[in-house]
Parts: structure tokens; C-alpha cells; sequence
């Protein structure tokens, strides 16, 4: 039922402090504006560059923009504008948070840039940039918001809240040709939020990544060819990803830890750990060439053409 105009709207996230990063344009601006609907006290870190390869000079202007946003609907904002691919920086934001706030219990890792290029092609610094600030910027942030959820912990001799929500993308799942530096570190924020899921559990932490997709100043060339409805939401809208998000941050997700979930136009879907498909044993102490050609050979003979790790159908998932 719904509730009664009398009756306050559920406030779910309402005495929480969250860090988005990237937050002052596209997903991360989405996401911090519905974080702050339901309630929380948003720091909103950008760093600011215009480009999206993360070239130009960065401003103050899009966090801050974003901020003053949230404060004007009533809710509580500040704008952080340093570089979170930055040990030094990544630390300060979250004591920033932690000062104006007094508490800091939700991250969504969100900053990043796109340097594509085919691999044969790839420059050194393009794949250096493009995991310094996705990877690494998810690292850094998450490093010293789970040093400060264990700190307290210990100190409570007891679980606290923390949540952590990372953008890994469809790129990983389904392979990207011209992005293998995008690929790898989406692959890698992975593998880094499964392990932070089971370091932090016993303090009361949770972290899990979402895939999503949606029409923002990095895709704008992807979906250049779907076009925008004239009226009602683009399905490709970051505010279709941003309630899944706030979702993740929230006490009622307790329950979800470690998970990857593809995201986009009214679809979530839960993605499937990987699981052993064949299993073949030597029948000596060790394979001989001979032996895994028979095994493999043979397996992969009756597998189809092109066929690999990358689970290409995701890229298929509708509305239905």
C-alpha cells in the first residue's frame, strides 16, 4: 500500500554519510542525488577534467554544482574536488568525510576515464592512466574506508555499517576489443570487491559491484544510434542505475555481499559466479603433451566457433 500523503516517505539511508566519486556528471551524479533522496549526507568528489579521457584541466565546478543541487532540495552535500587515483588525495576524502560528517558509511567508487585503443595500438601511458584511476582509484578509496570500518569495529568490539558499491561494466563481462585496458581494470575492480567482500564481513561491511549502462559523456559515442524518446525516460538514463545503488547502500542489502549485477532500463541481473564446465585427470602422475591434446583437443572440438570466457550475451539483456 502506498503511503498516505500524511505519512513520511521512507528515508532508508537517513543518518548516513556517503562518498561518491565521479559524482559531478552522468552515473556518479545520478547516484549521489538519489543517495541524498533517501537520505544520506553526500560528499561529492570529481575531480573535474572535461575531458573524458581525463585530459583539460580539472575544476571545482561539477562537484560543486552537484552539491549545491543536493543542498538545494533540502538534503546535506559537500563537494570534494581531489584526484582519487591519489593515495594522498583518496585518504582525504575520506577523513573529509569523516570530519563534516562524524561518521562515513557508504563508498561508491564511481570516477573514471576511457583511453581506447586496439592492444597492438596501445601506448604505455593509455593503459597506465586508464588503471591508475578506475583501479587504483577504487583501491584508494577503499583502502582507508575499510581501515576506518575496522578501526571502529575493533573499538565496539562489535559489527558497524559500511558499504561498498564498485562500477566494474560490461566491457569485462562480454569483451571489449578496442578497450583492453578499460576491460582489464573493470575485470580487476572485480576481483578486488569479491576479496574486500571477505575481508570486511566480519566487521559488518559489505561490497559488491554493478555493471551498469547508461547514456553518459563516456558512452555518448556507444549509443550514439539509440535514440531518446520524446517523452518519458530514456532507457538508457543514468537515474535507471542510480535506485540499485542506493539499494546496495542500504540496511535492507544486508544480506547481498560480494555480488556483480548488471544494470540498465528497468533490468537487474544477477551474474553467476564462474563455475568449472570440464574436469579431466592425468591418468599418470603428470599430462603429457600427447594426453592434453587427446582432453582438450577433444573438448574444445565440439565447442563453438569463437566461443570464449567473455559471456557476450549480457550485451542482450532487455526489458521483458
Amino acid at each position: 500500500m502506498p503511503p498516505s500523503p500524511s505519512s513520511p516517505l521512507p528515508v532508508p539511508l537517513e543518518g548516513l554519510t556517503a562518498i561518491v566519486t565521479g559524482a559531478g556528471r552522468g552515473l556518479g551524479r545520478a547516484e549521489a542525488l538519489e543517495l541524498a533522496r533517501l537520505g544520506a549526507a553526500v560528499v561529492v568528489n570529481d575531480y573535474g577534467q572535461p575531458g573524458r579521457d581525463g585530459s583539460g584541466e580539472a575544476s571545482a565546478g561539477p562537484a560543486q554544482e552537484v552539491a549545491a543541487e543536493i543542498r538545494a532540495a533540502g538534503g546535506a552535500a559537500l563537494a570534494h574536488t581531489g584526484d582519487v587515483s591519489d593515495f594522498r588525495q583518496a585518504r582525504e576524502l575520506v577523513e573529509t568525510a569523516i570530519a563534516e560528517f562524524g561518521t562515513l558509511d557508504v563508498v561508491v567508487n564511481n570516477a573514471g576515464i576511457l583511453r581506447d585503443r586496439m592492444v597492438f595500438s596501445m601506448a604505455e601511458e593509455e593503459w597506465d592512466s586508464v588503471i591508475r584511476v578506475h583501479l587504483k582509484g577504487h583501491f584508494n578509496t577503499t583502502r582507508f574506508a575499510a581501515a576506518h570500518w575496522r578501526e571502529r569495529s575493533k573499538a565496539a568490539g562489535a559489527p558497524v555499517y559500511g558499504r561498498i558499491v564498485n562500477t566494474s561494466s560490461e566491457a569485462f563481462l562480454a569483451g571489449s576489443a578496442g578497450q583492453p585496458n578499460y576491460a582489464a581494470a573493470k575485470g580487476g575492480i572485480v576481483g578486488l570487491t569479491t576479496s574486500t567482500a571477505l575481508a570486511l564481513a566480519k566487521y559488518g561491511v559489505t561490497a559488491n559491484a554493478i555493471c551498469p549502462r547508461a547514456r553518459t559523456r563516456m558512452t555518448a559515442d556507444v549509443f550514439a544510434g539509440f535514440e531518446q524518446p520524446a517523452d518519458g525516460l530514456d532507457p538508457l538514463a543514468p537515474e535507471h542505475v542510480a535506485p540499485l545503488v542506493g539499494y546496495l547502500a542500504s540496511p535492507a542489502a544486508a544480506r547481498i555481499n560480494g555480488q556483480l549485477l548488471v544494470v540498465h532500463g528497468g533490468v537487474v541481473a544477477v551474474v553467476e559466479r564462474p563455475r568449472v564446465a570440464a574436469k579431466f585427470d592425468s591418468k599418470q602422475d603428470a599430462f603429457s603433451f600427447d594426453e592434453l591434446d587427446a582432453v582438450l583437443g577433444g573438448y574444445y572440438a565440439d565447442r563453438p566457433d569463437g566461443e570464449t570466457f567473455a559471456a557476450a550475451e549480457v550485451l542482450g539483456l532487455r526489458r521483458g
